[in-house]
């Protein structure tokens, strides 16, 4: 085997090392509860279906609303833009799914411009100002670390809260943690929080 290729043989399998090392950190880091007094509590975007949310946005949004109930934070906030197609946003599905589950309206802050989590976190900052800066994030276990990432490059300082028991519902496996290993790494090396 010539030089080259030996150079490149390693470089690979250094490669996929890294990105195993990434998948374990990506299921270890999701499989904790860092949920704590904060100011504000984040439940992020997902699916919804004509103005319904998603069983994965109902599953984040019921997260948050517990988590809310249990005095954790006094606002609400829900994320998420309008999809292709859609006529709403997913931040409007959530903020009607949370009056309907008793939450005031007073209380919850609507971010319906972000499509990704990164303009999701800006304009999650930019709405609850310079005086909220801790904040619980809630969305399900594989996109946790790359969340707080993301978080904390916005100015936030982040407590994630994984969504329960989301693996045994078919909601959470490998092909996702799979997915996040990567995106955590171009989120560490190409995006940038300001």
């Amino acid at each position: 085997m010539s030089r080259q290729w030996r150079r490149l043989l390693v470089t690979l399998s250094g490669l996929v090392l890294a990105w195993l090392v990434t998948l374990l950190l990506v299921a270890w880091y999701g499989g904790r509860d860092h949920a704590q007094p904060a100011d504000a509590i984040v439940v992020l975007g997902a699916a919804q279906y004509d103005g319904r949310p998603s069983p994965v946005l109902r599953r984040r949004l019921d997260h948050g609303i517990a988590l809310w109930r249990r005095g954790l934070a006094p606002r609400l906030v829900v994320t998420g833009g309008r999809g292709e197609g859609d006529t709403t946003s997913e931040a409007a599905v959530g903020r009607r799914y949370a009056l309907r589950q008793g939450v005031p309206d007073s209380v919850i802050v609507v971010e319906a411009e972000g499509r990704t989590t990164g303009e999701s976190m800006h304009g999650v900052t930019r709405l609850l100002g310079r005086s909220a800066r801790r904040v619980i994030l809630v969305s399900d276990s594989y996109h946790l670390l790359r969340l707080r990432l993301v978080t904390q490059r916005v100015g936030l300082v982040p407590y994630t809260s994984p969504v329960p028991g989301a693996a045994q519902r078919g909601g959470d496996d490998w092909g996702h943690r799979a997915s996040e290993a990567l995106k955590l790494w171009y989120a560490a090396v190409m995006e940038r929080g300001d």
